[in-house]
């Protein structure tokens, strides 16, 4: 019949109390002002604090994403100053992720030895795809990144792809050749 609320000797408001046998009754005191001292602050973190507590970690905070710049009214000046921001954080995410990567990658081979380039070819292959992904996103645009000048880049290249094929293949000529 016992349960978490009977009361025990040992604890005092919630702070349990070290249990010293053979020491002398100076050590006994000294546990029980702790516990006067201490016991209700860890009542109020146990009941209180912890029952009204949102369970994530803050390194996974997700923030919730904001309208594009092609979203945005004309004369809308906070809303893409916030597509700015949103931009701002996603090429430092995509830039941390290819650090992340290249790390990897550099961490095998070391570790590989004269293996290292035929075992790590499949990071490697990540990192350059990441790596051209990135260079296709923020590459050309410079220090002041806005979400305007990505934007009109990633248009430029749709346009360029409907047109010509993929970026890099050539011109497509009208003459069929």
């Amino acid at each position: 019949m016992s349960s978490d609320t009977d009361y025990k000797p040992d604890k005092i408001f919630g702070y349990e109390k070290q249990v010293h046998t053979g020491r002398n009754s100076i050590e006994n005191v000294v546990e029980n002002i702790k516990g006067v001292f201490f016991g209700p602050l860890i009542w109020v973190r146990e009941n209180i604090v912890k029952p009204n507590q949102k369970d994530y970690n803050y390194y996974h905070e997700q923030l919730r994403r904001v309208p594009t710049v092609d979203q945005c009214y004309d004369d809308d000046r906070l809303c893409k100053w916030e597509a700015n921001q949103q931009l701002i954080r996603d090429k430092l995410v995509d830039s941390n992720i290819l650090s992340i990567l290249r790390q990897r990658y550099e961490d095998c081979r070391i570790y590989e030895g004269p293996d290292g380039m035929r075992k790590c070819q499949p990071l490697y292959d990540m990192y350059e795809k990441a790596e051209e992904n990135f260079s296709i996103k923020y590459g050309d645009l410079g220090i002041a990144v806005t979400a305007e000048r990505c934007y009109a880049k990633q248009l430029n290249r749709m346009l360029w792809e409907r047109r010509h094929g993929p970026v890099g293949s050539g011109m497509k000529r009208d003459d069929g050749f």
